[in-house]
């Protein structure tokens, strides 16, 4: 009888997920299996404690009094494990196995992809998993391994190393500044033209920031990602505002003024204490590290201004 009671890990996992989510479709995404899975391994696991841990209501499922005191316990299990996950991922000294890479969509347009084909070349026991994403994605919580992305500062618990600063400028293409008849880009008056803002995804940025200090006229298009106001500055719609080491290197396009100090930012390359010595993320930073730093000059808007034409 005693083993019939015994609570499994996995089917705990299960209800942590829907707790967390307050919805079995939810929690069946972040699990990675279907809808109803989710709903017999909770069912069973309730069936097999004899306790009811969820009421399910048409707005969701909402925990029991005995859900709460189960998911608090849980709670601390799921966080013991994950520090030991990453402790004993730490201690793992073979250069093989899956290392998770946290960017922007910025760095992958640009210099990135070229640093990850040469470390894969070197080290092919390795494979990377790069994810790009507006957020900076949990290492503590081993979302990744490493992060390389601008930030203000290392956030807290993070350790790595400042790559370089990172400057912004603003873009427009020939085509644009052809039809407004702006031969010489230095007497362009920001306010005076059109510009491509952003969405909502990305109102705290830098960039969104200045563009709403500075520009009184409201943006003629908005774009969640700074790749895609590449991609339309591009086709001539209007002004838009990139990280120099991305507008730089965009054939279709100029810069048409000095980088923008308000926007400067530091180029962090970041991974968790715990994982530190692991051999993959200690090579992979090293190497990164190395190869990110040659590229100061375009990281820091240095380009010879007929580069940057």
């Amino acid at each position: 009888m005693h083993s019939h009671h015994r609570i499994d890990w996995e089917d705990l996992r299960f209800v942590l997920a829907v707790a967390e989510a307050n919805s079995l479709a939810a929690a069946a995404r972040a699990l990675g299996v279907n809808h109803t899975t989710v709903l017999r391994r909770v069912g069973s696991f309730e069936q097999k404690l004899g306790v009811r841990l969820f009421d399910r209501l048409p707005s969701g499922y909402t925990r029991t009094t005995g859900g709460e005191e189960l998911l608090a316990v849980a709670r601390q299990m799921a966080e013991t494990v994950t520090e030991l996950e990453r402790r004993l991922t730490g201690q793992d000294l073979r250069l093989e196995g899956s290392l998770r890479i946290t960017t922007t969509d910025t760095l992958m347009a640009s210099i990135l992809p070229s640093i990850l084909a040469a470390f894969r070349q070197r080290h092919p026991g390795v494979l990377l998993e790069v994810s790009t994403s507006n957020a900076l994605a949990n290492l503590s919580h081993r979302d990744a391994d490493v992060a390389i992305r601008p930030a203000v500062d290392s956030p807290d618990a993070l350790v790595g190393r400042r790559i370089a600063s990172v400057a912004f400028a603003v873009y427009a293409s020939p085509a644009y500044l052809r039809e407004r008849g702006l031969a010489s880009i230095e007497k362009i008056k920001y306010a005076n033209e059109r510009w491509i803002g952003l969405g909502d995804a990305l109102a705290s940025t830098c960039v969104a920031r200045w563009m709403r200090a500075t520009l009184s006229s409201p943006a003629v298009l908005r774009c969640d990602s700074l790749v895609t106001a590449r991609e339309t500055a591009a086709a001539g719609i209007g002004l838009t505002a990139l990280p120099c080491y991305l507008g730089d290197t965009t054939a279709g396009l100029v810069r048409v003024g000095p980088p923008v100090a308000e926007m400067t930012r530091e180029l962090w390359l970041l991974t968790h204490e715990d994982l530190r010595r692991t051999a993959r993320v200690s090579a992979f930073s090293e190497f990164a590290g190395r190869a990110l730093a040659k590229q100061r000059p375009l990281l820091e808007g240095h380009l010879p201004l007929e580069r940057s034409r």
